[in-house]
């Protein structure tokens, strides 16, 4: 389990807290020299053994979710894993392993919730950051979610992921409240 607290003990470091949602391409290339190999592992499924216990969940759920946003950032890959991350929160939540870890640390296991296309996923986003007192993950939480409501998609990915926009969602990116990613 060195690798999880190697995880665990980068992404909850002061100095990565602070970008956690403002990254920077300094922090972004030290993810991806540092953390890439693990990555690739985890999408090869050769890390899921981790999930068993929860604080290798929430690392798991950190290397397929949120590393690869660092690590390919403007790159289809930045969303190649989010389904096994996914299926990682969904798994830890139904068996109660969320309420073992502090809720500082639950945000990151509910994330790839908030981050799925799904719109069952976006509820139980919502419904497990209200839940556990997270106000304002929940607010970004109800925010994502109505954007899935109202597109079926994120418009912001539409891009990087080579799919086209709809007349729609090309006005909502071009508003003053469009979510850019």
């Amino acid at each position: 389990m060195d690798e999880v607290q190697e995880v665990l003990g980068f992404w909850f470091a002061e100095r990565v807290r602070e970008r956690w949602f403002d990254s920077t391409p300094e922090l972004d290339e030290e993810i991806r020299d540092r953390f890439q190999p693990l990555w690739e592992r985890a999408a090869r499924g050769e890390l899921d053994a981790w999930a068993a216990q929860p604080q290798g969940a929430l690392a798991l759920a950190i290397v397929l979710d949120q590393f690869p946003l660092n690590m390919f950032r403007g790159d289809p890959r930045s969303f190649s894993t989010e389904q096994a991350a996914v299926g990682v929160s969904r798994e830890a939540v139904r068996v109660g392993m969320d309420q073992e870890l502090e809720p500082q640390r639950r945000v990151f296991l509910y994330m790839p919730l908030m981050h799925s296309e799904d719109p069952a996923d976006q509820d139980a986003s919502v419904r497990l950051f209200e839940a556990s007192g997270l106000e304002d993950n929940a607010r970004f939480a109800r925010h994502h979610r109505e954007l899935i409501r109202r597109f079926g998609r994120f418009p912001h990915r539409n891009a990087i992921l080579g799919r086209q926009s709809t007349a729609g969602e090309l006005a909502y990116l071009a508003s003053d409240e469009a979510f850019t990613g």
